[in-house]
């Protein structure tokens, strides 16, 4: 008796979750909550970069302090531009460009304008 093993990888690909939301819409919602939505949007945002990166790149908790916190807020932005975004033109077939600076940068200052850039690129996924 002859035992066929196979060995096969436990890498299980799980689908990307949709959330495309118009940029401009992430603007309205945030000013209309009060910056509420932006906790919700973080959310939503790291599953969809954990998803397209096959690995948990932003935590639950983070995104949702980042929300919240000013110093977790530019992390979450670091962490988007730097080992997120990637991911996502890697699947978009787009030129790889760091935008981790950038979204430091906003994030400190405008919040609301990085989430409407990385929403941007997040909805280059769906085309």
């Amino acid at each position: 008796m002859e035992n066929n093993l196979h060995e096969t990888s436990n890498k299980v690909s799980e689908p990307i979750p949709v959330f495309k939301v118009d940029p401009i819409m992430v603007l309205v919602f945030g000013f209309l909550t009060c910056g509420l939505y932006l906790i919700y949007w973080n959310i939503k945002v790291s599953e969809v970069f954990n998803a397209v990166a096959e690995r948990e790149v932003i935590s639950q908790p983070i995104a949702i302090f980042a929300g919240c916190c000013m110093p977790v807020n530019i992390y979450f932005y670091y962490l988007a531009g730097k080992e997120a975004l990637p991911k996502v033109y890697e699947k978009t077939g787009e030129l790889q460009k760091d935008q981790s600076t950038l979204l430091i940068l906003l994030g400190f200052f405008f919040p609301i304008a990085a989430a409407m850039i990385v929403q941007g690129d997040i909805n280059r996924l769906y085309k």
